[in-house]
Parts: structure tokens; C-alpha cells; sequence
């Protein structure tokens, strides 16, 4: 039993690890193509609703998923399409860091959402970590005054606030289907992004790489969801945060992206307040007996 429990958390930690290395590249894919944000929006999430479709019809989960399909489903994937209309223009008006580090951001706004909506007052170590995360945020955006960037980081904090709803109302309604409700929230988009723009004019060569940006939507997403059954929160929350200084690496290597300080001393703020905030309670020590 106990081998079989250490197989869990390892496959568990593989697939959370994988999850969060593949939507680290998310930044890499929207600004290696020249096409419309709306035009990343359709053809990605044309992909991933496929993608994400199919595996739930080949792992016979599709019609069990929809017999559960209700207002709460329609909600979440709602907030989805919200966060997501807002994650592509992001990227193309500011830098992936900028993006990657003010969403390492959503679980301390998660925390405060659900403490105003479900009455759940966060601990003493989440308040001063979600202070300190706000501090970084505001050095962030204060670098994005005189960088020109501020509109991208506006729609980065927006899509981390929707992401934050979606964190709370799954703590909220903790039955919910994950993955209908995801591939419903690319599906919403679509007539809105046939609307926003010409969907169809798609450059010269780039159709191959927004379908496979689908494609690593949809499996980090799934990846995801399966990772983080086999693991305690705090721990996927954790090992998720490896998205965190993996996307700005990435831009630096492939797109030769470099951060301004201001995104590097408020990312450090960020992710330091991330890692201190899922560190394990130490234990209160035994009473020594009297000999």
C-alpha cells in the first residue's frame, strides 16, 4: 500500500511539473506568430476544445460530464473565457515576464476573494504573503508606467483576477467538473473572435503553430487536473509555481527577452512570497518531561 501511495505522489509530481512547463511556453507561442490576438484566441481554443472533448470521450467521461453540466459549469467557464480573452492581448502588449509574474499573483487574490465572498479568513501566513505579493505587483505595474507596457499588465492582472474566481468557486462548489467547463470557455469565444477579426487571414505558415498552442493548452490543462488529484493542494499549488520563472527563461532564451529591473525585483517579491507561503507549518514542540 505504501508502494502504491509513492507511486501516486510521483506520478502526481510529474504531471503537475509537466503542467506547468508546458503553460510556461504559452508567452513563447502568442509572440512567435504576427496574427490578431482574436485570431490566437480562435484557433487555439478551437484546438484545445477538441483536444479536451476528445480525451474526455476517450476516457468515456464526455456524457457523464455533460449530465453534470449545469449554471455553476456555465459560471466557471464564463470567468474561463473572461481570463482567457484577456491572457493573448496580454502577451502581445507586454512582456512574458510582466504576464508570468503578476499571475504567480492569483493565489493570494484567490485568498481575498475567498475571503469576501466565502467568509474563509486566510491564515496569518497567507495575509503577509498576499501583502508582499501586492508590494511586487505594484512594482511591476510602476516599471510598466515608464515602460509603455501598462495596458498588458492591466489585462495580466485582470485574466490573474478571473483565474482567482475560478480558484474560489471551485472552493466554493468543489463537485464541478474540470474539464467540460474548460473547453466550454474556449468554445465561448469563438463567434466573439469571428467577429473581432478576419479568423480565417491567418499569415503564412503560422496555422500549424496556433494548433499545436491548442494542443498545449489543452494537455497542460489536463495534465493538471491530473496531477492534482494525487497530490495535497498546498503541493500542486507549489509545484506550479515552477511556471513562475520558467516562462520569463524562456523568453530569454528563445526571444531574447530581457526584463526590466523593475519586473525582476518585483518578480522576486512575488515568487519568494509564493514559495514562503506554501512552506510546511512547523510544528509546535513537545513539552520536555520532568525526570
Amino acid at each position: 500500500m505504501a508502494g502504491s501511495d509513492q507511486s501516486r505522489r510521483l506520478a502526481g509530481i510529474a504531471l503537475v511539473a509537466v503542467s506547468a512547463a508546458v503553460f510556461s511556453s504559452a508567452g513563447i507561442f502568442t509572440r512567435s506568430v504576427t496574427a490578431a490576438a482574436w485570431t490566437v484566441i480562435f484557433w487555439r481554443g478551437l484546438a484545445a476544445a477538441g483536444f479536451t472533448l476528445g480525451w474526455l470521450a476517450l476516457r468515456g467521461q464526455l456524457a457523464k460530464e455533460l449530465r453534470s453540466f449545469d449554471r455553476r459549469s456555465l459560471l466557471i467557464a464564463a470567468i474561463g473565457a473572461a481570463g482567457s480573452a484577456a491572457f493573448i492581448p496580454a502577451f502581445k502588449l507586454s512582456s512574458v515576464a510582466n504576464v508570468a509574474l503578476l499571475y504567480a499573483a492569483a493565489p493570494f487574490a484567490a485568498a481575498g476573494l475567498a475571503w469576501l465572498v466565502l467568509r474563509e479568513l486566510p491564515g496569518r501566513r497567507v495575509l503577509l504573503a498576499s501583502a508582499a505579493s501586492l508590494a511586487g505587483v505594484a512594482v511591476i505595474l510602476q516599471g510598466a508606467l515608464t515602460g509603455g507596457s501598462l495596458k498588458g499588465d492591466l489585462l495580466a492582472l485582470f485574466m490573474t483576477l478571473m483565474m482567482a474566481g475560478i480558484m474560489t468557486a471551485y472552493r466554493k462548489w468543489p463537485d464541478v467538473a474540470a474539464a467540460l467547463p474548460n473547453a466550454v470557455s474556449s468554445l465561448l469565444l469563438l463567434p466573439v473572435a469571428a467577429v473581432c477579426a478576419p479568423v480565417m487571414a491567418v499569415p503564412q505558415g503560422e496555422m500549424p503553430v496556433l494548433i499545436l498552442f491548442g494542443l498545449v493548452f489543452a494537455v497542460a490543462s489536463v495534465t493538471l487536473c491530473e496531477g492534482a488529484r494525487r497530490l495535497p493542494a498546498a503541493e500542486t499549488a507549489l509545484l506550479s509555481a515552477l511556471e513562475t520563472p520558467l516562462a520569463p527563461l524562456l523568453a530569454f532564451l528563445i526571444l531574447a527577452e530581457r526584463p526590466s529591473l523593475q519586473t525582476v525585483a518585483g518578480g522576486a517579491v512575488i515568487f519568494a512570497a509564493v514559495l514562503w507561503s506554501q512552506r510546511p507549518a512547523r510544528k509546535a514542540a513537545e513539552p520536555t518531561a520532568c525526570p
